[in-house]
Protein backbone atom coordinates (compact mmCIF):
# COMPACT_ATOMS: atom_id res chain seq x y z
CA UNK A 1 0.00 0.00 0.00
CA UNK A 2 1.43 3.40 -0.90
CA UNK A 3 1.70 6.20 1.69
CA UNK A 4 -1.47 7.97 0.52
CA UNK A 5 -3.66 4.87 0.90
CA UNK A 6 -1.97 3.94 4.20
CA UNK A 7 -2.51 7.43 5.61
CA UNK A 8 -6.10 7.73 4.36
CA UNK A 9 -7.39 4.39 5.65
CA UNK A 10 -7.95 3.55 9.31
CA UNK A 11 -8.72 0.25 10.98
CA UNK A 12 -11.23 1.49 13.56
CA UNK A 13 -13.14 4.56 14.75
CA UNK A 14 -11.15 7.22 16.58
CA UNK A 15 -11.70 6.74 20.33
CA UNK A 16 -12.62 10.40 20.93
CA UNK A 17 -16.13 9.99 19.47
CA UNK A 18 -16.30 6.21 18.96
CA UNK A 19 -19.95 5.87 19.99
CA UNK A 20 -21.17 8.60 17.63
CA UNK A 21 -18.96 7.29 14.82
CA UNK A 22 -20.77 3.95 14.91
CA UNK A 23 -23.85 5.55 13.30
CA UNK A 24 -22.24 5.05 9.88
CA UNK A 25 -19.40 2.84 11.09
CA UNK A 26 -21.75 -0.13 11.27
CA UNK A 27 -21.72 -0.15 7.46
CA UNK A 28 -17.94 -0.63 7.18
CA UNK A 29 -17.38 -3.53 4.80
CA UNK A 30 -18.45 -4.67 1.36
CA UNK A 31 -22.04 -4.84 0.12
CA UNK A 32 -23.90 -6.18 -2.89
CA UNK A 33 -26.85 -4.06 -3.92
CA UNK A 34 -29.98 -4.10 -6.02
CA UNK A 35 -30.70 -0.59 -7.27
CA UNK A 36 -34.03 0.57 -8.66
CA UNK A 37 -34.28 3.99 -10.32
CA UNK A 38 -37.69 5.62 -10.78
CA UNK A 39 -38.40 8.08 -13.57
CA UNK A 40 -40.85 10.99 -13.23
CA UNK A 41 -43.08 9.19 -15.75
CA UNK A 42 -43.44 6.13 -13.49
CA UNK A 43 -40.93 3.95 -15.34
CA UNK A 44 -38.41 2.03 -13.26
CA UNK A 45 -35.24 0.08 -13.93
CA UNK A 46 -33.33 -2.29 -11.65
CA UNK A 47 -29.66 -3.28 -11.84
CA UNK A 48 -27.01 -4.81 -9.56
CA UNK A 49 -24.35 -2.70 -7.91
CA UNK A 50 -21.83 -2.69 -5.10
CA UNK A 51 -21.03 -0.47 -2.14
CA UNK A 52 -17.84 -0.38 -0.05
CA UNK A 53 -17.52 1.47 3.29
CA UNK A 54 -14.32 2.07 5.27
CA UNK A 55 -12.81 4.08 8.10
CA UNK A 56 -10.62 7.00 6.98
CA UNK A 57 -8.77 10.04 8.38
CA UNK A 58 -7.54 8.44 11.61
CA UNK A 59 -10.96 6.84 12.07
CA UNK A 60 -12.65 10.25 12.33
CA UNK A 61 -14.73 9.71 9.18
CA UNK A 62 -16.41 7.01 7.10
CA UNK A 63 -15.91 6.96 3.35
CA UNK A 64 -17.79 4.84 0.86
CA UNK A 65 -17.74 4.05 -2.85
CA UNK A 66 -20.97 3.29 -4.74
CA UNK A 67 -20.66 1.54 -8.10
CA UNK A 68 -23.81 1.13 -10.17
CA UNK A 69 -24.22 -0.90 -12.27
CA UNK A 70 -21.75 -3.65 -11.62
CA UNK A 71 -19.36 -4.19 -13.25
CA UNK A 72 -18.15 -0.62 -13.62
CA UNK A 73 -18.09 0.43 -17.25
CA UNK A 74 -21.28 -1.48 -18.10
CA UNK A 75 -23.87 -0.02 -20.43
CA UNK A 76 -25.62 3.08 -19.09
CA UNK A 77 -28.06 2.45 -16.24
CA UNK A 78 -31.40 3.83 -17.49
CA UNK A 79 -33.01 6.76 -15.65
CA UNK A 80 -30.31 7.38 -12.99
CA UNK A 81 -27.16 6.90 -15.07
CA UNK A 82 -24.06 5.00 -13.96
CA UNK A 83 -22.65 5.82 -10.52
CA UNK A 84 -19.00 5.64 -9.61
CA UNK A 85 -18.87 8.00 -6.69
CA UNK A 86 -17.76 8.42 -3.13
CA UNK A 87 -19.22 9.87 0.04
CA UNK A 88 -17.18 11.34 2.87
CA UNK A 89 -19.11 11.31 6.16
CA UNK A 90 -17.55 13.32 8.99
CA UNK A 91 -19.04 13.53 12.47
CA UNK A 92 -19.19 17.15 13.77
CA UNK A 93 -19.50 17.10 17.58
CA UNK A 94 -20.31 20.83 17.68
CA UNK A 95 -23.64 20.14 15.95
CA UNK A 96 -23.97 16.48 16.99
CA UNK A 97 -24.56 15.58 13.35
CA UNK A 98 -22.68 14.39 10.29
CA UNK A 99 -21.39 16.59 7.48
CA UNK A 100 -21.76 14.60 4.28
CA UNK A 101 -20.29 15.21 0.84
CA UNK A 102 -21.10 13.04 -2.19
CA UNK A 103 -18.93 13.23 -5.30
CA UNK A 104 -19.74 11.51 -8.59
CA UNK A 105 -17.41 13.12 -11.13
CA UNK A 106 -18.55 10.98 -14.07
CA UNK A 107 -22.11 12.28 -13.78
CA UNK A 108 -20.97 15.66 -12.39
CA UNK A 109 -23.21 15.23 -9.34
CA UNK A 110 -22.02 16.80 -6.09
CA UNK A 111 -24.14 17.00 -2.93
CA UNK A 112 -23.76 18.39 0.57
CA UNK A 113 -26.02 17.08 3.30
CA UNK A 114 -26.41 16.89 7.07
CA UNK A 115 -27.07 13.42 8.49
CA UNK A 116 -28.68 12.48 11.80
CA UNK A 117 -30.29 9.46 13.38
CA UNK A 118 -34.08 9.51 13.27
CA UNK A 119 -35.38 6.70 15.44
CA UNK A 120 -33.83 3.50 14.07
CA UNK A 121 -33.09 5.19 10.71
CA UNK A 122 -30.51 7.66 9.41
CA UNK A 123 -31.75 10.67 7.44
CA UNK A 124 -29.53 12.98 5.40
CA UNK A 125 -30.93 16.26 4.12
CA UNK A 126 -29.59 18.89 1.79
CA UNK A 127 -30.31 21.15 -1.17
CA UNK A 128 -29.20 20.90 -4.81
CA UNK A 129 -27.68 23.77 -6.77
CA UNK A 130 -31.13 24.42 -8.31
CA UNK A 131 -32.86 24.65 -4.92
CA UNK A 132 -34.43 21.18 -4.79
CA UNK A 133 -34.46 19.55 -1.38
CA UNK A 134 -32.78 16.15 -1.11
CA UNK A 135 -33.43 13.44 1.44
CA UNK A 136 -31.36 10.26 1.53
CA UNK A 137 -32.41 7.71 4.13
CA UNK A 138 -30.97 4.47 5.49
CA UNK A 139 -33.82 2.32 6.81
CA UNK A 140 -34.47 -1.31 7.74
CA UNK A 141 -30.89 -1.47 9.03
CA UNK A 142 -29.64 -4.84 10.31
CA UNK A 143 -26.15 -6.26 10.71
CA UNK A 144 -26.20 -7.63 7.18
CA UNK A 145 -28.66 -5.48 5.22
CA UNK A 146 -30.12 -2.02 4.75
CA UNK A 147 -32.47 -0.11 2.50
CA UNK A 148 -31.43 3.28 1.11
CA UNK A 149 -33.82 5.74 -0.50
CA UNK A 150 -32.92 8.86 -2.47
CA UNK A 151 -35.73 11.40 -2.68
CA UNK A 152 -36.07 14.90 -4.11
CA UNK A 153 -38.58 17.68 -3.55
CA UNK A 154 -38.58 20.66 -5.93
CA UNK A 155 -38.94 24.00 -4.17
CA UNK A 156 -42.51 24.42 -5.46
CA UNK A 157 -43.65 20.83 -4.78
CA UNK A 158 -45.65 19.54 -1.85
CA UNK A 159 -44.56 15.90 -1.94
CA UNK A 160 -41.23 14.08 -2.07
CA UNK A 161 -40.49 12.01 -5.19
CA UNK A 162 -38.62 8.72 -4.84
CA UNK A 163 -35.78 8.67 -7.36
CA UNK A 164 -33.67 5.69 -6.28
CA UNK A 165 -34.07 2.77 -3.90
CA UNK A 166 -31.20 0.48 -2.94
CA UNK A 167 -31.45 -2.83 -1.12
CA UNK A 168 -28.01 -3.83 0.12
CA UNK A 169 -26.77 -7.10 1.59
CA UNK A 170 -23.37 -7.49 3.29
CA UNK A 171 -20.94 -9.75 1.46
CA UNK A 172 -19.84 -12.81 3.36
CA UNK A 173 -16.52 -14.61 3.22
Amino acid sequence: MNDFARLLHASAPHPEHAAALRLYGRFVGDWDAEITAFGPDGRSHTAPGEIHFGWVLEGRAVQDVWIIPRPAGSAAFPIAGNWYGTTLRVYDPAMDAWRISWFDPGRRVFRQQIGRPRGEDIVQEGTTESGELTRWSFTEITGDSFRWRGEVKPATAVDWRLMVEVRARRRTG
